[in-house]
């Protein structure tokens, strides 16, 4: 997910390229203010915690960049090029390290496990939502 500071900065193509460059194959592509219900939904897990109001705040308070990727370990490589939840902590290279500004607002949003992503995905996208395609290049990729 691209988070509304990331939308806001004009940031979609360079980070959408990346993870393209990276070989990781988009499925499932919109954009979405989130609603209320569904940020508490995603975020359910810090419900209580004394950061959930802003997080929740801040995820519906303007357009996001949905996404589903496929590709060799996914999850972990798209965490990867994500950097570190600290923005000023995150590795030059990654789309936290170049871009990221601080800690709260963070540009992006992975998954952390396949079930977490399972969750995630039903949370945003319908099964006609995700593409199965062949990519020209897969045979580089593999």
């Amino acid at each position: 997910m691209i988070k509304p500071d990331g939308f806001g900065r004009r940031l979609c193509g360079a980070i959408i390229g990346r993870y393209e460059r990276k070989g990781l194959r988009l499925v499932g592509l919109k954009m979405q203010v989130i609603p209320r219900d569904l940020a508490e939904r995603h975020y359910a897990e810090h419900a209580g915690k004394p950061f959930y109001e802003d997080l929740v705040a801040f995820i519906t308070s303007g357009p996001t960049i949905l996404m589903v990727w496929e590709g060799a370990d996914a999850i972990q490589v798209a965490r990867k090029m994500n950097g570190a939840t600290d923005c000023q902590k995150a590795d030059v290279g990654t789309i936290r390290g170049d871009f990221g500004l601080n800690t709260r607002n963070n540009l992006v949003h992975a998954s952390d496990s396949v079930e977490t992503a399972a969750r995630e995905i039903n949370l945003y996208f319908d099964e006609s939502d995700l593409w199965d395609f062949p990519m020209p290049d897969g045979h580089w990729l593999s």
